[in-house]
């Protein structure tokens, strides 16, 4: 007996990342040396003076226990001191902040949260495939909002007509940005929170990679821009911030209503999380950020590695400002998925497709810095040494033509 899925996951999207991992799977299987650059996934292992609070937590029967369903006091004041020393944002932890299990759950949530069938999002054009996910839960519509080169992958808000500024209700924004590397400005913030109040949406901004800035910038937090926290909220993970991937730990922090909506759908879904995790979560933002910092060196030596090998070929490149990818302009005459399949059969290195990201993200690809500094010097060799970048201008769509 089958029994049919409901149509709410019948709206879910298809996760693009196993479609492209299927096709590298034959090459794997065939014994080639495929390099894998199109997750985001943290190589390098957590801080040890994380784990060892872990441990020393999961001796204490209390953590044995169900917890508290909206986190622990001393995890919520932990994250309110990491904002104020941070970012000089004053935070309360009783009303604005909430504990989740991992950012993704909060940025899945938020949309159910706050909004109705029909309502009207306004989504960045590419973006982070999983804010679809939510949208799709919600029954909402989209609104895209370009990101383009011109415009240093920032939207522009003059650009999006009355009609639908009014009836947008949510507004999901990334920076530094997932998949272009891009990184927001105090003036692009300002902008925000203006549009956000003309128009009364909430702004949901995603600071995944909100540590991972390079060239001695530190990105901003959205919070710090006057008025941020009466329009929107700010998600953060320690999954890149301190390699706590698997962990599954993040927070919202920002406006009281929208927090406390998500701490009451979490009391419905997801209960609690385990006490240990809390504790070690804990330490990781009180503690030493040494490591924090040395990491951002690490992802920014390896984009420098990356973009050297690549300066011969004639990629359009625009240098990342943050996070640890790279996204990278597909060749003239070239479809996202032909580059794709030119880099996986050609040079044994596997990318995201940017179509994945929206339709605005064909004709890119990106790339994860979430590798050994020796395989993605040797990634971009191969990419560097393909016959595609050897052939004069002329001849490119042949070989385009050949190898696909």
């Amino acid at each position: 007996m089958t029994f049919e899925p409901s149509d709410a996951l019948k709206r879910l999207p298809n996760q693009f990342f196993t479609r492209l991992r299927s096709k590298a799977a034959k090459l794997i299987e065939q014994g080639y040396d495929v390099i894998d650059l199109g997750i985001g996934n943290p190589d390098l292992p957590t801080p040890a003076f994380i784990v060892d609070e872990l441990k020393a937590a999961a001796d204490n029967p209390v953590n044995d226990r169900y917890g508290p369903y909206r986190g622990y006091d001393y995890l919520r004041e932990a994250v309110a001191a990491y904002y104020w020393r941070e970012y000089g944002v004053e935070v309360d932890p009783e009303t604005e902040v909430a504990v989740l299990h991992g950012s993704k759950a909060g940025i899945v949530s938020i949309s159910q949260c706050l909004l109705n069938p029909g309502d009207t999002v306004l989504l960045p054009n590419p973006a982070y495939p999983d804010y679809l996910s939510g949208i799709a839960l919600a029954d909402a519509e989209i609104a895209s909002l370009p990101l383009l080169a011109e415009n240093n992958f920032l939207p522009e808000y003059g650009l999006v007509g009355p009609t639908i500024a009014a009836k947008a209700k949510l507004l999901f924004l990334n920076y530094p940005n997932n998949p272009t590397a891009a990184t927001a400005t105090a003036e692009f913030f300002a902008d925000t929170v203006a549009f956000a109040q003309k128009n009364q949406i909430c702004v949901a901004h995603d600071f995944a990679y909100g540590t991972i800035g390079f060239d001695g910038e530190k990105p901003l937090s959205f919070l710090q821009t006057p008025g941020a926290k009466e329009v929107g909220i700010e998600f953060f993970t320690l999954s890149k911030s301190h390699n706590m991937a698997g962990w599954r730990i993040g927070f919202a922090v920002g406006n009281t209503s929208v927090i406390e909506s998500l701490n009451v759908m979490q009391d419905h879904t997801n209960v609690s999380l385990y006490g240990g995790i809390q504790q070690a979560a804990a330490k990781a933002l009180r503690g030493d950020q040494t490591t924090v910092k040395e990491l951002t060196a690490i992802y920014e030596k390896r984009r420098n590695l990356f973009l050297a090998e690549l300066e011969q070929t004639g990629l359009e490149i625009q240098k990342p400002k943050g996070s640890f990818y790279v996204w990278i302009k597909a060749p003239d005459g070239f479809t996202s998925a032909e580059f794709f399949d030119v880099l996986l059969n050609e040079a044994h290195v596997i990318v995201a497709t940017g179509d994945g990201f929206g339709t605005l993200g064909e004709g890119y690809v990106r790339v994860g810095l979430s590798q050994a500094d020796d395989q993605i010097l040797e990634a971009a060799k191969r990419i560097a040494q393909l016959t595609l970048f050897k052939a004069p201008i002329a001849e490119k769509t042949l070989v385009r033509r050949t190898l696909s």
